[in-house]
C-alpha cells in the first residue's frame, strides 16, 4: 500500500515537471526562441563543468533546507508560509554571530548554527503561539512576521555601529565562521600550485564549494527520524492528520503546534545560516524578500513534503535556477521562463485530480 502510493506520487511529479517543461516550450516558441536549443544550454549550464555542477549544488542548498521547512509544517497540518521571514532572521543571527564572536572555527561554524537555528525557532513560535493560544491563522501570521524580519533586517543592517562602512551590508563573517571548502588554502601558493596540476579541483575551488550541502542532508536525515522514529513525531503528524481525534487520544494539540512551527523555523533559520557562512558572509539590507523561503513551498510541493524528495526537489530547483540563468546570456531567452516552468509544475502537482484524470484517458484510448 505504501509503495503503491510512493511510486503515485513519483508519478505525479515526473508528469508535472514533464507537463511543466511542455509549457516552458511552448512559451518560448511563441516568443521566438527554440525550446531544445534553451533546453540543451541550460542542461550544459548545469553539466558542462564541475564549476557548473558546483554552483548548482550551491544554489540548491537553501532551497533544500526552506523547502524541509515547509514540508515539515505540512506533515503536522500548518501551513508554513513564514520560512521566508525565517530565513531571513537567521542570516541576519549568522552574520552578526560570525563576526562579532570571537572562537576557534572548531566551536565558531557550529554555535553560529545553532544561534541561527535557535533565533529562526523563535521567530517561527511565534506563529505557533499565537495560533495555539488565540487561533490565529498561521497564514496571516507569518505572512506578517515576514514583512517584520525584513524590516528588522534592515533596521540593523543600516544602523551606523552594525554596517560595514561605504557599504549596506553587515561585516564579513570571521574566517572561523566559514564552512567554505580549503577557503584560505586554495589562494595560498601551495594551493595554487595544487589547482594548476588538477584542473577537475581547480574547478570546483573556483567556486565557494562549502560543507552547506552535507549540513542539508543531515538535517534531511534527522527531520526523517523524528517524523517517523519518534515520539514527538508520531504526535506531530497525528496532529496534522486529524486534530481532533489527536485531542481525543491525549495529545496535546497546542503544544505541539508551537512545537512544530519551532522546528520548522529553526530549518529555515538554518537555511539562512549555511547561506551566509557558505556564501555572501555578510546579510545585506533588502530591497524586496529574496524568495528563498517561498520557493521552498514549491520544494515542498514537488518532494511530496518527503525529507529526502525535499533533497531531490531543492536540486532540480537549483539546477534550473543557475541553468536557467545561462538561457539569458547564450540565446537572449527571458530568465522568467524559469519561474513559469516552476510555477506551471507546482500548479501541476496540486491538481492531482487533472492528472489521474489524463492518465485514465490515456488508458481508455489504449483499450
Amino acid at each position: 500500500m505504501k509503495k503503491r502510493t510512493s511510486n503515485s506520487a513519483l508519478g505525479l511529479t515526473l508528469i508535472s515537471i514533464i507537463l511543466g517543461l511542455l509549457v516552458g516550450a511552448v512559451i518560448l516558441i511563441l516568443i521566438g526562441y527554440n525550446p531544445i536549443k534553451a533546453y540543451i544550454v541550460m542542461f550544459e549550464g548545469i553539466f558542462g563543468s564541475a564549476k557548473n555542477f558546483s554552483w548548482t549544488i550551491i544554489y540548491a542548498t537553501p532551497l533544500i533546507l526552506t523547502g524541509l521547512s515547509v514540508a515539515f509544517a505540512f506533515k503536522t497540518g500548518l501551513f508554513n508560509i513564514g520560512a521566508e521571514g525565517q530565513f531571513i532572521v537567521g542570516s541576519l543571527t549568522a552574520a552578526l554571530v560570525g563576526y562579532y564572536v570571537h572562537m576557534p572555527a572548531l566551536l565558531h561554524v557550529p554555535f553560529v548554527l545553532i544561534c541561527s537555528i535557535t533565533a529562526g525557532s523563535l521567530w517561527g513560535s511565534i506563529a505557533g503561539y499565537l495560533k495555539a493560544k488565540y487561533g490565529v491563522n498561521e497564514v496571516i501570521s507569518t505572512i506578517m512576521l515576514n514583512w517584520i524580519a525584513l524590516y528588522l533586517n534592515n533596521f540593523l543592517v543600516l544602523n551606523e555601529k552594525i554596517k560595514r562602512p561605504g557599504s549596506e551590508a553587515t561585516n564579513k563573517v570571521l574566517d572561523s565562521a566559514k564552512i567554505i571548502f580549503f577557503d584560505t588554502w586554495k589562494r595560498s601558493p601551495e594551493g595554487q600550485v595544487f589547482k594548476k596540476a588538477h584542473p577537475f579541483f581547480n574547478d570546483i575551488l573556483r567556486t565557494p564549494a562549502n560543507a552547506g550541502f552535507l549540513i542539508a542532508i543531515v538535517a534531511a536525515v534527522v527531520i526523517l527520524l523524528i517524523l517517523n522514529k519518534t515520539t514527538l513525531g508520531y504526535s506531530l503528524k497525528a496532529v496534522g492528520f486529524n486534530r481532533d481525534a489527536a485531542e481525543f487520544g491525549g495529545i496535546n494539540i497546542k503544544s505541539n503546534t508551537i512545537s512544530a512551527m519551532a522546528i520548522a523555523g529553526g530549518l529555515s533559520g538554518l537555511a539562512g545560516a549555511v547561506q551566509i557562512l557558505g556564501f555572501t558572509r555578510e546579510a545585506s539590507a533588502l530591497a524586496a524578500m529574496e524568495g528563498y523561503g517561498f520557493e521552498g513551498i514549491s520544494v515542498a510541493l514537488i518532494g511530496a513534503n518527503n525529507p529526502i524528495g525535499c533533497i531531490l526537489a531543492g536540486l532540480f530547483y537549483g539546477s534550473l535556477k543557475y541553468g536557467g540563468s545561462k538561457i539569458q546570456s547564450k540565446i537572449g531567452a527571458p530568465y522568467e521562463i524559469i519561474s513559469i516552468i516552476m510555477g506551471t509544475i507546482v500548479l501541476f502537482i496540486a491538481m492531482p485530480k487533472l492528472i489521474k484524470m489524463m492518465k485514465l484517458t490515456k488508458k481508455k484510448e489504449a483499450e
